[in-house]
């Protein structure tokens, strides 16, 4: 699928709370917990995302031409967020990666549900997630 379509999935999904901030937010927490297993020696302070309330964690790998991301966060709504992140960009290039326009967030009013601090943590996430596959595109030319 393309970022644009997981994306769409993600909005269609979202859409089945009507606005419901509770219910919505419960299945962001819920979105979280179906994330694999991050291996402890991964959680170190080189992948701790910089700007982030909360801690979060992305270990990227890069195979065949496509970026890997393992994440992680300490707490359960940031676990959630970066799960959506994962979802979009895991396997992509890093040419896909760097070109995605994120809309799904304003589609499922994202911006309404959490609070400057962690809205300033999920840009922060966004850009560590690029620059990992920017480094990555430099790399492969």
């Amino acid at each position: 699928m393309t970022t644009t379509e997981i994306q769409n999935n993600i909005i269609e999904n979202f859409t089945l709370f009507d606005g419901d901030m509770e219910q919505t937010l419960f299945y962001l927490m819920d979105l979280g917990k179906k994330l694999p297993p991050m291996p402890e020696d991964h959680k170190t302070d080189t992948y701790l995302v910089n700007g982030c309330q909360s801690k979060v964690w992305v270990y990227p790998s890069y195979t065949d031409g496509k970026v890997w991301l393992e994440v992680d966060s300490n707490t359960d709504i940031t676990k959630g967020l970066i799960y959506l992140l994962r979802e979009i960009w895991n396997g992509k290039t890093p040419s896909e990666i760097l070109d995605t326009e994120l809309f799904f967030l304003d589609k499922i009013g994202m911006n309404r549900m959490i609070g400057s601090q962690r809205s300033n943590g999920l840009l922060s996430m966004i850009k560590q997630i690029k620059m990992y596959a920017l480094a990555y595109q430099v790399k492969q030319n």
